[in-house]
Parts: structure tokens; C-alpha cells; sequence
């Protein structure tokens, strides 16, 4: 019924790599060693890839292979065209990536997050860039709390369309007025006759242009009546029915990531299922939790993708660049920035790799707080990183950092994602202060 799970494909490749090897050389060697390149110069990862599980090195290759297909000009012209990379969406879902971390029996590939984060990672590190990573981002975690909390009618019905690219998802929880503060949402869902009325404004949605599902939490108890801030929100899985009444998207015009579309979408009594209902109604918030630190996860390792794909330019080009007759990264005023920021990325890499393991535990021996403390830092730190890299490339190139045929503008317009989502720098501080530090709050 549905494609190769990908945890079968994944062990296949493992097994024809393997056979590969002659006896003196390890499987873990000959995967590191033997790469797909989607540029024209041979070049060698400069992420250290000691440490990472045979199925993480698997998926890298995999995924590594696919995004070799979609060189810098495709994701260049994509940028400047506003175009969505729907080829790239389509030869994800073709092999069942977009179900990496969805389970076995409907059709996914059960791995972890700890997969799933360096698939991301990888599609950044190829060149695609955040947009290549957004173009398939909720489907990986905005689809968690579905699999966890949803029927069995919707999970037959919605999770198999979406891992093989028949249905693109987006993800409907930030609003205009509310912005982090999403216990003070005000997106209203009013219960009727065999469903719900929804009315409300969500903002910056990634994808809503292009997906047929949006995983939206709304209210479904006033703000004034409910007894916990916490309490009154539900989740819904619901249809993006261009054709009905009351449903609005205008898409915002950004600096970054412009192959994928950022909208503003609005609700007036827009109709929806009762079916649509994800767990049971005003327990939104506590079910949406589930996908929250996955997703600090993904974005973490997004950025890692990203800053070293910008490093690994500046080298290359500091190795190329000859002025006053000598390459120009033989000056340490080039060299020690760009070594500075590798190491800051392979720190970062660290912790986001602690964190999606930690959240991978299901035995309960890993605390709830513990996760969530593990997940936000990597995130914090993997976007400072980042940020940090892709600066010092852009500075490396000199002028022709700012020319568009070079990449590293486009990395740098896009490393501030990270650093501003899914939650702010500022407000991971606030969070590490008074969960770890036991510091008053400050909001």
C-alpha cells in the first residue's frame, strides 16, 4: 500500500555501502568517505562526523544524494522568482522522507528526531538552504501531535497523503497581536452543528500558499472563562479549502527563505468538521507541546546546515583567493575568524545532537524539563552559530560576498530564521533563567 519504509530503505544502503568496504576499512570510514557532490569541485565535509549512529550517517547519505539533483542555481533562481521548490518537495516524498519520524504502520519510517534533525540539516548544508528546509519543515513536526493524539480514522487518512507528497501542511498557531504569548491566542472556534465555526488571523505561515492541511490551535473557551491560561485551546487538523467562504491568505513579502511562501491567513466563520478535533477539545496547548521541542530540535539542526555550508564556501574561496601573491586564508586576520566559527558550529552540533536524543528517550528517564531545557539551548545555540558563520563568509568574499552568484548572501539573508523562530533568543534566556537558574520571571 504505501512506499519502502524509509528505516528499510535506510538499512538496504547500509548494507550495499557496507559490502563496499574491503575488511580494513569501517562501515563508519567508508560512509564518511564516500560522498555525492551537487557542485562541480570535489570537496570534503568539513563537519566532523565521529560519533553519529550508523541509520544517522545513512540518512545523511541518503538525503545528501537526493539534494545533489538540486544544485546553488536552482535554489538561486528559486530565490529570486519566489518560486516554490515543488521538485524538491516531490523527490523527498518519493522515497518516503517526509515520513521519517511517523510511524512504521502508517506508512513512515519510525525513526527518531535525532534522523529527522540531520535530514534537515543536511538539505541546509546542500545548498537548499532554509528554504529548502521550510519547503518540507511542518511536515516532520507539525504532523507529531497528530500521530500521537489523533484518531484512527485521521491518522489513516491524513498521515499516508502526506508522506507521499499528496498533501502539503502548514502549521497555524502565531497571530499578529499575540505573537509568543500564545496562551492569549484569540483565534475562536465556535462550536456548531456538526463542526465549527473558526474566526481569527494567524500570521507567518509557512507553506499555507501550497499545503492542503493546516494543523491550526484555536480557542475553543474564551480567554475570560477558562480557569487556566493553559486551558481553553484545541487542536484542529483542517482542510485548506480555497473554494469556501471565509478563508483569506495573503502572502507577506520577506528578506529570506523566498522560495517558500510566509502568509497572513485569515478565519471569518470559517466552517470545519467536528472531525478535525486532534485529542479532545481545550486540551490544545498540552497536546501541541509534544511537537514544540522536536521542533527546536529541527530548527537547530537546520542552522548547523546552514553555517557550515557558509564556512565551507569562505575556505574554499580564502584557498582560491590570491592577493599580494598569496591566498588570502594565509592571513589569520582571514583564517582565525572562520576557524572560530567552525568550532562555535561543531559546539552547537553537540548540543543539538544531546537534545534530539534526549528527546528520543521514551523510557521516562529523561524528565520532561530536562528535554525542554536541552531543546532550547540547542536551538539558542546552534542560530548564534550560525549566525556567526554566515557573517564571516559573507566577509571572507569581500565584495563578491555580496554578489548573489556566491551563495553566502543568500545564507546570511536567511541564518536570522533561526534566530528569531519558532521562539526568540530573548525569550530562550528568560526560559534557561528561571527553569535551571531558579531567577524570577521576567514576562
Amino acid at each position: 500500500m504505501f512506499r519502502t519504509p524509509v528505516r528499510q530503505y535506510a538499512r538496504s544502503q547500509w548494507t550495499f555501502l557496507s559490502r563496499r568496504a574491503s575488511p580494513a576499512v569501517s562501515n563508519r570510514v567508508l560512509v564518511t568517505s564516500q560522498v555525492s557532490y551537487f557542485s562541480t569541485s570535489r570537496r570534503r565535509d568539513i563537519m566532523e562526523m565521529t560519533g553519529f549512529t550508523d541509520e544517522q550517517l545513512t540518512v545523511h547519505e541518503a538525503i545528501k544524494h537526493i539534494c545533489s539533483n538540486f544544485p546553488n542555481t536552482y535554489w538561486q533562481e528559486r530565490d529570486q522568482q519566489e518560486k516554490d521548490p515543488k521538485e524538491f518537495h516531490a523527490a523527498l516524498a518519493k522515497d518516503g522522507w517526509l515520513g521519517i519520524a511517523l510511524p512504521e504502520s502508517l506508512g513512515g519510517a519510525g525513526l527518531g528526531i535525532s534522523e529527522a534533525t540531520i535530514m534537515m540539516q543536511t538539505i541546509t548544508q546542500s545548498g537548499a538552504g532554509m528554504a529548502g528546509a521550510q519547503a518540507i519543515h511542518a511536515n516532520v513536526y507539525a504532523t507529531q501531535p497528530l500521530a500521537k493524539f489523533g484518531t484512527k480514522e485521521q491518522l489513516e487518512m491524513t498521515i499516508p497523503n502526506i508522506i507521499n507528497g499528496t498533501w502539503r501542511t502548514c502549521f497555524g498557531v502565531t497571530e499578529p497581536n499575540t505573537g509568543l504569548e500564545t496562551l492569549k491566542l484569540k483565534t475562536l472556534a465556535t462550536k456548531t452543528q456538526g463542526g465549527y465555526s473558526v474566526s481569527g488571523q494567524k500570521i507567518w505561515i509557512t507553506c499555507a500558499q501550497v499545503a492542503s492541511k493546516m494543523i491550526l490551535l484555536a480557542r475553543t473557551t474564551p480567554l475570560e472563562e477558562v480557569k487556566k491560561s493553559s486551558e481553553g485551546l484545541s487542536l484542529f487538523c483542517i482542510d485548506l479549502d480555497r473554494n469556501q467562504p471565509g478563508l483569506d491568505m495573503r502572502k507577506i513579502k520577506k528578506m529570506g527563505g523566498r522560495a517558500v511562501d510566509a502568509n497572513e491567513v485569515f478565519f471569518d466563520n470559517y466552517k470545519i468538521p467536528a472531525d478535525t478535533l486532534i485529542g479532545e477539545e481545550n486540551q490544545g496547548f498540552k497536546i501541541i507541546l509534544h511537537g514544540m521541542n522536536a521542533e527546536r530540535c529541527l530548527l537547530a539542526g537546520e542552522a548547523l546546515g546552514l553555517g557550515y555550508a557558509a564556512l565551507e564556501k569562505a575556505a574554499q574561496y580564502a584557498r582560491d583567493r590570491v592577493v599580494f601573491g598569496r591566498p588570502i586564508g594565509q592571513n589569520q586576520g582571514v583564517a582565525h575568524p572562520l576557524a572560530d566559527a567552525y568550532m562555535k558550529l561543531e559546539a552547537a552540533k553537540l548540543a543539538t545532537y544531546h537534545a534530539a536524543r534526549l528527546y528520543d528517550s521514551n523510557d521516562g528517564a529523561v524528565p520532561f524539563h530536562a528535554v525542554g531545557v536541552a531543546c532550547n539551548s540547542a536551538k539558542y545555540l546552534a542560530a548564534e552559530a550560525a549566525f556567526t558563520a554566515c557573517e564571516r563568509a559573507v566577509l571572507a568574499h569581500g565584495g563578491m560576498g555580496y554578489a548573489m552568484e556566491y551563495d553566502v548572501e543568500r545564507y546570511l539573508r536567511e541564518c536570522l530564521v533561526p534566530r528569531i523562530a519558532p521562539v526568540s533568543r530573548e525569550m530562550i534566556l528568560n526560559y534557561v533563567s528561571e527553569k535551571v537558574l531558579n531567577l524570577p520571571r521576567s514576562y
